[in-house]
């Protein structure tokens, strides 16, 4: 497999997570910002991401998930490896008890053109449509697999933040 030079491979990173940063609303966490081994560990928190989780018998939108991203010295002719780290109720993705897989077409069709930011804005998208036709077949994606069939998901709106009120105190 192809390989990018080192510095090529390092400045890329950085100006992925730059992009990330500049265009979500996500925060990326490198454990090693200087990239000095690989492989690299990023630590995901996608803000404003409205996906399933179940509380209790009822199924209800979560607006923040944690992904875990590992790239490796392959990258980008190797695609990133993803592990979810958040609840979950979804047929595509496994919950992390049971191994936290993405079944994404993204990962497929993956290729040295592609970037982080491509793929988590993908993941957003998979997040707020799941495919009950395509599900893992872990006990949880099964199950959600069923429910999504009677009752399609659809994702309440993204909840804006509340305005801070200015109070003035003191003569007026």
């Amino acid at each position: 497999m192809p390989k990018l030079p080192e510095a090529v491979l390092r400045k890329r990173l950085q100006n992925e997570i730059a992009m990330v940063r500049r265009k979500t609303d996500h925060t990326v966490i490198v454990k090693d910002p200087t990239f000095s081994t690989f492989p690299v560990e990023l630590e995901v928190l996608m803000k404003n991401a409205p996906g399933p989780v179940r509380r209790g018998d009822r199924v209800t939108n979560k607006y923040t998930h944690k992904v875990k991203v590992t790239i490796t010295r392959e990258y980008p002719y190797q695609k990133p490896i993803v592990e979810w780290r958040s609840e979950i109720f979804h047929p595509n993705i496994m919950e992390p008890f049971e191994g936290g897989y993405v079944c994404t077409k993204l990962l497929d069709k993956w290729t040295a053109q592609d970037n982080l930011h491509k793929f988590l804005v993908g993941l957003e998208g998979l997040l707020s449509n799941p495919n009950p036709g395509d599900p893992y077949g872990t006990c949880s994606c099964k199950e959600a697999a069923l429910y999504f069939r009677e009752h399609p998901f659809k994702p309440a709106p993204v909840p804006k933040p509340i305005e801070p009120r200015v109070r003035i105190i003191g003569e007026v």
